[in-house]
């Protein structure tokens, strides 16, 4: 078939769901309708661990309204059979209201269900709960590791030692929470024995195996609808406790229930980025030639489920040495269980690596940015095989000429304007290319129209505008006579709505089955004896605009709308599919980044400023410009929060979180924002996918916080080893 020319694909097409959004009509969970729904509040336990004595609900269930207070001595018992189909990690999941168990401050021990929320919310706090409480572990520095998961080539420990300059670093990094703008929320409703839950998540499909399994109902009287997700950064990718306490709800009531967790409820209901402390040893020439790295990294989980994530590739592949060795230990503690946030892996194995990179040419007094183009690797040295794309070494040209890296100071505080302290730094950002099985339905109707319907699921990158623009070029169709619907368990199945990789593999979907469907047009046309463009060669043809006309010869066509109606067709329609990444990989698949910033620093004050931020970025192809710059603009200012902003605190006492809410857990507002630029580096990786896209939610925050780290040394002269960055620790 003749390509199809690229109208939409590549332009800086406005949001096809804006208009929804800013109106109001964008239905996220909490907001669907239910007839006759009702409202439901968990309790949560005021200890960190132990067992539960006593449970008194008379005062609660006297108060008018309140229909039902359901804990674990009247709660039905549950089958919850295994779940391997999710993202649960390995270990027993928490199951609700099953037993007398406390495993960590604010696990649900009860939820009231009651005809308003004002009614839910005052008989909540009436039950008293009495507990055996336990002493609880929930300092990372207090627990006992778990077996730690090995990588090694070479000799490190030798190489280390035999190396000429040496470094001995550790760093930590404090626990982060997604804090969305939409909070977690649930409706739940029964039909006899079908389950409908409306769910804030980034994965219907899981969310639906996970009740299928927890209810013991099969797959198909389980539905999860989920069309709108106000952020979720992560916190979506896994279904939380509390969806299956709202379905429990209305089990127990026989009414539909909505069930809407706190701002603080959030803190400790669904997961959240682990703390770690993170050991590493760099040996080197002393031209910077990387020797070895030693890698020890220790990491919180939960004590009921084993929680890990990706953060060993980065130290195998990023940089050229002969001798690796990594430790990775996780370390359960009397807290709920983590989950993935943004670049997850990356950016904690990003920080430590990159802040490292700079000491190290701090200390051989060579250019940050040379010294990683000495040790850029031909191949990935962690598996021999080549990079589809990596123009590491672009990003640093265009970056450095962009940024005005040559106006930095190798020497720190030499910039300063009256009080503030001036200072650059350079990060690299690495994030895997994933691929996953996907589906989507397509169905061109006689009148002209498209539609496209998959499960995945928008969180904000745009799903919906960027899946339209690949229908839209595919069909030949302007993206207003297309119309996309995502987030429902009745469509065909997609792979979770993270990790970079909805655009590679729901996108290669949607674009298999609207081929699917334009090449069954075309050959309806060039079969049809009335057809202006019988007897034409099929790869010959495209389609522009609805209508069907031979390449060459643009007046010699017709349009879908004429064809199908001569045809007596009403519609035609076609399941496209991607089977994913294969199992045989020719080549190591990324995405990367090169991260530019420059703060201030009050000399007396140590408050850091950051004025100026730019990331160049090897993402293979573009599908939607406009949406691209928002990402970016998204993860460095996630970033920001990471660096010099987010932290939990936690009394140890009691694993009670003392900053749970958005007034003492500190993310980046408005005015904590400079000005950030983003730059792609045209090109496409057709070795990844049919798409050619790398993936972008996740790289464009993994490199920021080490970037900002590696300026404020730059402008002050002291190396901080711990984020976030605090005043405290620059005074």
């Amino acid at each position: 078939m003749s390509p199809q020319p690229q109208a939409a694909v590549g332009a800086p097409m406005p949001r096809v769901d804006g208009r929804l959004k800013v109106t109001g009509k964008a239905l996220y969970a909490a907001e669907h309708e239910a007839d006759g729904v009702v409202h439901a509040v968990i309790v949560d336990a005021s200890v960190g661990s132990g067992r539960i004595t006593s449970i008194d609900t008379r005062d609660a269930e006297a108060q008018p309204g309140v229909l039902k207070v359901v804990h674990h001595r009247n709660a039905p018992k549950l089958p919850y059979r295994d779940n391997s189909n999710s993202n649960n990690p390995p270990g027993r999941r928490l199951r609700v209201f099953q037993d007398d168990q406390v495993l960590f401050h604010g696990q649900p021990v009860a939820v009231v269900v009651a005809t308003t929320l004002e009614a839910a919310q005052h008989a909540a706090s009436l039950v008293e709960v009495r507990y055996d409480a336990e002493q609880s572990t929930t300092d990372l520095a207090e627990g006992k590791p778990d077996k730690p998961t090995h990588y090694a080539r070479g000799d490190a420990e030798a190489a280390l030692r035999s190396s000429a300059v040496q470094l001995d670093l550790t760093y930590k990094l404090a626990r982060n929470h997604h804090n969305p703008m939409e909070p977690h929320a649930t409706i739940a409703r029964w039909d006899g024995r079908k389950l409908t839950v409306w769910d804030k998540t980034q994965w219907v499909l899981g969310t639906q195996t996970e009740l299928s399994t927890v209810f013991d109902l099969p797959m198909d009287s389980v539905r999860v609808i989920s069309p709108f997700v106000g952020g979720a950064f992560g916190s979506g990718l896994r279904c939380w406790p509390h969806t299956v306490v709202a379905a429990v709800a209305a089990r127990e009531t026989g009414r539909p229930v909505k069930l809407v967790l706190s701002r603080r409820q959030q803190y400790f209901g669904t997961g959240f980025r682990p703390s770690y402390e993170y050991r590493l040893r760099v040996g080197s020439d002393r031209r910077g030639r990387l020797r070895a790295m030693a890698h020890e990294m220790d990491a919180e989980t939960s004590s009921y489920e084993t929680f890990t994530e990706t953060v060993m590739p980065a130290g195998q592949m990023l940089y050229s040495m002969p001798d690796v060795s990594q430790a990775y230990r996780t370390v359960p503690l009397d807290v709920n269980s983590p989950i993935w946030m943004r670049g997850p892996g990356f950016a904690t194995a990003s920080f430590v690596i990159e802040s490292a990179l700079d000491e190290l040419a701090d200390k051989l007094g060579i250019d940050p940015i040379e010294l990683r183009r000495r040790n850029e690797p031909n191949e990935d040295e962690s598996n021999g095989l080549p990079f589809s794309t990596r123009r590491l070494r672009e990003c640093y040209t265009v970056g450095a000429r962009e940024f005005g890296w040559n106006r930095r100071s190798p020497r720190p505080r030499s910039r300063r304007e009256g009080e503030w302290l001036l200072g650059m730094g350079v990060a690299v950002g690495v994030y895997e290319t994933q691929r996953n099985q996907a589906q989507a339905r397509v169905r061109l109707d006689a009148d002209g129209t498209a539609l496209v319907e998959t499960a995945a699921s928008d969180m904000g990158p745009g799903t919906y505008t960027s899946q339209t623009q690949v229908a839209a070029d595919a069909l030949g169709l302007t993206m207003r006579t297309v119309t996309l619907r995502l987030g429902d368990s009745l469509f065909p199945p997609t792979p979770p709505h993270g990790g970079s990789q909805t655009m590679a593999s729901v996108g290669s979907a949607v674009l298999d089955g609207c081929d699917k469907v334009r090449r069954q047009a075309i050959t309806l046309a060039i079969e049809d004896p009335e057809s202006p463009l019988y007897g034409a060669a099929a790869d010959e043809v495209v389609v522009r605009g609805g209508r069907l006309h031979v390449k060459d010869d643009p007046v010699r066509g017709e349009t879908y709308q004429r064809l199908l109606d001569r045809n007596n067709r009403s519609h035609l329609k076609a399941l496209g599919s991607y089977a994913g990444a294969p199992s045989s990989q020719r080549h190591s698949f990324y995405a990367y980044n090169a991260t530019f910033a420059e703060v201030a620093v009050d000399a007396t004050l140590g408050l850091v400023r950051v004025r100026r931020m730019l990331g160049v970025y090897d993402a293979g192809r573009i599908i939607s410009p406009k949406l691209a710059e928002s990402q970016a603009i998204g993860g460095i200012v996630g970033g920001i929060g990471t660096a010099l902003l987010e932290h939990t605190i936690t009394d140890h006492r009691d694993g009670r979180i003392v900053n749970a809410d958005l007034a003492d857990y500190l993310v980046p507002v408005n005015a904590d924002v400079p000005d950030v630029r983003a730059i792609y580096l045209d090109g496409e990786d057709r070795e990844a996918d049919p798409l050619g896209v790398k993936g972008l939610g996740e790289v464009v925050h993994v490199g920021v916080a080490p970037a900002i780290a590696n300026a404020v040394h730059n402008a002050t002269g002291r190396r901080i080893r711990q984020l976030p960055i605090t005043t405290e620790a620059l005074l």
